[in-house]
């Protein structure tokens, strides 16, 4: 199959965006098919406001167009609702071409969190992107309902995985830190709820960590006493996740996490908030705590056993999202 994926999120971004839409690729290449990957990095762009490691491609529409003509795909998958999937958006529309969506960041409560925007507008706007698709695909089935209820129409799901073999757990940690060492991986922004984290008055241990981003320079200044390790990647981010005991996710916006995946497969409890997102991954499942007190979260997930978050990861492959992926994009062409 012919493919063609439309994202504003691509290299060198560090994010769940990205690691998913790379890993699906590399393993629908393996499975034989043609996969052309139409990113930021093929158009002249400009910093996001508020985000200056995010480019943004500047008028891309008729570039676009030509390379969709050109590679003549059979299904066109866009990403992301920023400027190349509106502009490809518009071409599908414009030459009566099917194309699936995904669903992948909550943009209205982002902007939300930033400037005084009631997220009903984002969600008008989020309607309008996905109304033309084929088939929105979501992460989990508690993501699938919420959009329901706010009148999105074909909405499947589209599951995440986990490289098992890089995170586990190991005997090789790069940082040592006084036990237990509590670990936050994304990026270091607002609408990650961060603070929400740091601030908390554990007893002992050492609060870490692991990602870069706008809100980095404040939160060093006021929290002098966390570790804030910066960007990892490949072996040196499995490291840390072996340097920690828990993994805390104070997110309440993301649509998924697939940092959770990397912490359980590495053997590590989870703590988060009873949000969209952690309902899905770790509810239910033995693996962490949900608490509006993220401090008692803490205090009861540091009692599970690393094995059986580990357990628990390793049901979940690329491959088998690759194929989930595939199936919406076969189905919804039919």
């Amino acid at each position: 199959m012919r493919i063609a994926l439309v994202t504003d999120a691509w290299f060198p971004q560090v994010n769940g965006v990205v690691r998913t839409l790379s890993r699906v690729r590399e393993e629908l290449l393996e499975m034989g098919h043609e996969i052309e990957v139409i990113s930021p990095e093929r158009f002249r762009t400009v910093p996001c406001p508020t985000y200056p490691e995010i480019r943004l491609a500047v008028l891309p529409g008729r570039k676009l167009g030509r390379l969709l003509q050109d590679w003549a795909p059979e299904a066109i998958h866009l990403a992301t609702e920023g400027p190349l999937g509106w502009a490809a958006r518009a071409w599908c529309r414009r030459h009566a071409k099917p194309f699936t969506t995904s669903y992948h960041t909550r943009f209205p409560e982002y902007v939300s969190a930033r400037a005084p925007v009631p997220t009903s507008w984002g969600y008008a706007v989020m309607r309008r992107f996905h109304g033309a698709s084929s088939g929105i695909m979501v992460a989990t089935p508690g993501l699938k309902r919420e959009l329901e209820e706010r009148g999105f129409a074909r909405v499947r799901q589209w599951s995440r995985g986990v490289d098992t073999e890089l995170f586990r757990p190991r005997n090789d940690p790069a940082l040592d830190l006084p036990k237990p060492v509590y670990l936050f991986v994304g990026r270091v922004s607002v609408e990650k709820n961060i603070e929400a984290f740091l601030k908390l008055d554990l007893p002992v241990g050492t609060k870490l960590v692991v990602g870069d981003g706008p809100q980095l320079p404040e939160l060093r200044k006021r929290y002098p006493q966390a570790v804030f390790a910066g960007v990892k990647h490949g072996e040196e981010l499995a490291r840390h996740y072996a340097s920690a005991d828990i993994f805390v996710f104070p997110s309440k916006t993301d649509t998924f996490g697939v940092v959770m995946l990397e912490a359980a497969a590495s053997g590590l409890p989870i703590a988060a908030f009873p949000v969209p997102g952690p309902l899905d991954v770790v509810d239910g499942h033995g693996i962490g705590v949900l608490d509006e007190d993220l401090d008692y979260a803490i205090e009861r997930a540091l009692a599970i056993p690393p094995e059986r978050c580990r357990a628990h990861a390793l049901k979940f492959s690329w491959k088998a999202c690759a194929e989930q992926f595939l199936d919406n994009l076969e189905s919804c062409a039919r």
